[in-house]
Parts: C-alpha cells; sequence; structure tokens
C-alpha cells in the first residue's frame, strides 16, 4: 500500500472523539435513534466511543495509522454502540447484554499467546512482539451471526497469514487451532454450573483458510483497541463464515495435521458444521438462513436483507470449496 491510500482510512484522518461524526456512521445512527427510541441515545453512543482506551501505550501506538484494505466493503456501519453493547461471548454471559455488563473485570494485558505444532518457531510470545513489523489494516466487514442477525464493523487488524508465517509452519501443518484463555475467575460464564459449551472455547481453520487474504486477526474496532466483550486483545475475523468461528481473547495458536471437532460441534454438530459457511440455501434446524436482521433495526422495522452467500465473498473464497456439497459440508 502506498502513502495516498494511508491517507484515506477513518482512523487515519479522524480523532477518536468524533470518529462517530461521519457521513456513514450518522447515517446508521439515524436508524438506531428509531431503534432506541429514547432521548441522548446518540450522546451516549459518543461519550461510550471517547471513553479511554485502557490498552498500553505501545498498542495505540502501533493503531494510530493504520492502512485502509481493498477488501473493505461500503455498506453503512452498524453504531458502535450495537458493536460493543449486543454480543455473544459466553464466558461473560449468554444474554446479548452480559459480556458488556460483566466483562469488565477481564484484564487483556499484558497478554501472551501460545504456539505450538508442526512450526519451526514455536514457544511462549508476548502479544507485543506477536505483532511487531505488521502493519495494522482497517477493514469494513459485514458480520452475520448464526443467529440470523448481522453488523458492519471496522476492524482494525492484521492479515492472520502475516502473522502465522512468521512462525513458519510446516508442510505437514494441514489445520490451525486457536483456543480462547481460560479464566474462570475473571470469566463468570466458564464457572456457571449448567455450561452449554465447554470451556476452553476451541475454533479450527484448515490451513488455505488460515492463510487466505481475507481473513484477520483482529487487535481492533472502530478506531481503538478491543473492548473486552469484543474479544480483547486478539481476535479472529472470518468474514464469510458464521460469527461463531470469529473466536475471541485467543491465548493458544497449533499447527496440526488432523482436525480436531471445534467447540460447537462437540456441543451440538447437528446445528453448527465446521466449515460454518454462510449460505443462505442451508436452514439452520430452527430457523431459515434467507434473510438476516442487518442491526440496528427500528420500532417498526426489523430491517431485513437477503443473505448473500459466503456474506457477500463468493468472489474472494468460493475457490476454497470446489467439489464439496455445501449442503453437507455446512
Amino acid at each position: 500500500m502506498n502513502a495516498q491510500l494511508k491517507k484515506i482510512t477513518e482512523a487515519a484522518v479522524t480523532p477518536e472523539n468524533v470518529y462517530l461524526n461521519r457521513r456513514q456512521y450518522l447515517k446508521a445512527m439515524a436508524l438506531s435513534l428509531g431503534a432506541a427510541s429514547m432521548p441522548g441515545a446518540a450522546v451516549q453512543a459518543s461519550d461510550d466511543l471517547a471513553q479511554e482506551d485502557a490498552a498500553p501505550l505501545w498498542m495505540k501506538q502501533h493503531l494510530a495509522a493504520p492502512i485502509a484494505s481493498r477488501y473493505s466493503t461500503k455498506d453503512a456501519m452498524t453504531p458502535y454502540e450495537y458493536v460493543t453493547g449486543y454480543n455473544n461471548f459466553y464466558e461473560f454471559g449468554t444474554d446479548k447484554s452480559d459480556p458488556k455488563e460483566y466483562g469488565q473485570d477481564f484484564e487483556p494485558h499484558p497478554w501472551s499467546v501460545t504456539v505450538s505444532g508442526a512450526a519451526e518457531k514455536t514457544g511462549t510470545f508476548g502479544l507485543e512482539d506477536v505483532l511487531k513489523g505488521l502493519s495494522i489494516e482497517e477493514r469494513i466487514y459485514r458480520l452475520r451471526c448464526v443467529e440470523a442477525w448481522s453488523m458492519v464493523i471496522p476492524w482494525l487488524g492484521v492479515p492472520l497469514s502475516s502473522m502465522l508465517k512468521r512462525y513458519r509452519p510446516l508442510s505437514s501443518a494441514k489445520f490451525v487451532v486457536f483456543e480462547t484463555v481460560y479464566r474462570p475467575e475473571q470469566m463468570p460464564g466458564q464457572r456457571a454450573f449448567f455450561n452449554a459449551i465447554d470451556y476452553p472455547y476451541i475454533e479450527v481453520l484448515r490451513m488455505d483458510e488460515a492463510m487466505h487474504p481475507l481473513t484477520l486477526m483482529a487487535v481492533g474496532v472502530y478506531g481503538r483497541s478491543l473492548p473486552n466483550q469484543n474479544g480483547a486483545p486478539l481476535r479472529l475475523v472470518v468474514p464469510w463464515k458464521y460469527g461463531f468461528k470469529s473466536i475471541k481473547s485467543i491465548q493458544k495458536i497449533s499447527f496440526v495435521d488432523q482436525r480436531p471437532k471445534t467447540t460447537w460441534e462437540r456441543a451440538n454438530p447437528r446445528e453448527y458444521g465446521f466449515y460454518a459457511n454462510v449460505n443462505p440455501n442451508v436452514s439452520h434446524p430452527r430457523w431459515s438462513q434467507a434473510q438476516e436482521r442487518r442491526l440496528p433495526g427500528s420500532l417498526f422495522s426489523a430491517n431485513r436483507i437477503p443473505t448473500m452467500i459466503f456474506n457477500g465473498y463468493a468472489e474472494e473464497v468460493a475457490g476454497l470449496y470446489q467439489g464439496l456439497d455445501l449442503s453437507v459440508h455446512y
């Protein structure tokens, strides 16, 4: 990317406390106010976005001048308060508001990542070293939840491929396994008596999926470091797959030759397949996937839109699945 491209990112040209004043954001905010129907909602959104970023100085500096990405969508972005206030992160609870409410005691810094398996360079590395020398990009991606709601989110992160390459995976590595941190003392959902899933949370990508240019390791959102409820300090973003594949608060990465089952495969393989590619033609056992509810909606409209195959990224990723029956390999 050249210097001219660096000048056009929102985070690069806009101070954080006025980031939400962009025209596209205001369009989304108008919808948000209709949904909230409460005086002062816009002020609350502005206050939330302008809150002090608790990330260490080195990370703030690293995020300060992101590069614009050619992969960014032109869709209107989802307002910040929805991105950070309507979340699935069962480690903090099962309600959409639980991650923000119960995730504030979680401590994402300092952070380290353990790399193991079929790679030349393995060990435990501090997050600063994991990101050192990698250029931060701003990528505005569509996010489609398996529950049939969706958002458009301005992530900050690095291509996963550039991160993985520095550990020099061996040719025998066919899959990449990601594991969420296990801290029941800080994550109340992990210590709940009855849990829908087993912890720690595990997700897996085929090596070609992990190395695909669209796959992002995110460290920020809306021009700042990731809030705890969004997977601080390190989360995966795979935009053509349902959101549960985008594992949060990653602390372990392993290169393996055999595919282990993912967390949701173990919990309910009938409803949550390994690939989890967004597909309007394959219904969830309990609901259709032909449409999605793009947040925010309003009192008078759920803002339903047609779901696109591979979440609109078919041109880039359909070739990964040639020869697969996507109704079987869902």
